[in-house]
């Protein structure tokens, strides 16, 4: 594994790179860190250069004022400048809840990029039918922002997992995982996402008009076990309407990328075959 740090608008980069073949960008979700998906990038290294990082102000990733408010467009641009620096021609992408929603404003923006773009289950409000439910899902991030100001993370962590259809009693993951624990560096991400990034999110004006004529071949996906009654399922089948391509799915539910990263990487080689 190779790591460097990259400076960008307002902010430097810390970004990990391993394994061989074509590059593969994997932009996180929750607490955005470079190695939220370290099993998976495991057992794609034989087959892809896995190329993660870490959000700006989240883990190794630094703001140069950490007092200025991070837009989707920020995000946005710090993808685009790490493919710049490190890819030498179209990427593949893959996009997991937060981290989709950055790859789909990269393919509206930038789609000479990105060769393929896997967007599962992305969490936006505006992929939604209406803007009733669009409306409905801002409201309900800004009351989980609330619960976080009142009760911290043991109020806003339960009324996360509700709302993305996570059932911690039924617990379905692969033999052999070493948990990850909730350490302080991940205490203070998911601190920073609730805070701060579910305000870009609530903002987030959306790019529909923009898709349709990207350049990127556009998936969207969701987890099996993921209930079709919440936000971030409907949401992929927003997109699946929008960019005319069917949602594909994987194993496990919102967070089968760590749940379920042995199986994972057998749907993305198969995926991802035709691009490569």
């Amino acid at each position: 594994m190779t790591t460097g740090l990259l400076p960008v608008d307002g902010a430097t980069l810390y970004f990990e790179r391993r394994g061989s073949g074509p590059l593969l960008l994997v932009s996180q979700s929750g607490e955005g860190d470079a190695r939220r998906t370290a099993d998976l990038v495991d057992a794609l290294a034989g087959d892809f250069t896995v190329l993660t990082y870490d959000r700006r102000g989240l883990s190794r990733s630094t703001l140069d004022d950490p007092g200025r408010p991070v837009t989707v467009a920020d995000h946005t641009d710090d993808a685009h400048r790490l493919l710049a620096h490190t890819a030498d021609g179209p990427a593949l992408m893959l996009g997991c809840s937060f981290g989709a929603v950055i790859g789909l404003h990269l393919a509206a923006r930038h789609g000479a990029r990105l060769d393929t773009l896997i967007a599962h289950e992305p969490v936006a409000p505006w992929l939604l039918e209406t803007d009733a439910e669009a409306d409905a899902h801002r409201r309900e991030l800004a009351g989980i922002q609330d619960l976080f100001a009142t009760g911290g993370l043991p109020a806003a962590l339960p009324a996360i997992v509700a709302s993305l259809g996570i059932d911690p009693a039924a617990a379905d993951t692969e033999p052999d995982l070493t948990p990850h624990p909730m350490d302080a560096r991940r205490r203070r991400n998911f601190a920073r996402f609730i805070s701060d990034e579910f305000t870009a999110l609530r903002a987030d004006p959306g790019c529909r008009d923009r898709l349709s004529g990207t350049p990127t071949r556009i998936l969207p996906a969701t987890g099996r076990t993921t209930p079709v009654t919440v936000f971030d399922h409907r949401a992929a089948h927003g997109l699946s309407a929008l960019v005319g391509h069917p949602v594909v799915t994987f194993p496990g539910g919102h967070n089968g990328n760590t749940t379920h990263p042995r199986a994972w990487a057998t749907r993305l080689r198969t995926l991802l075959a035709p691009a490569r």
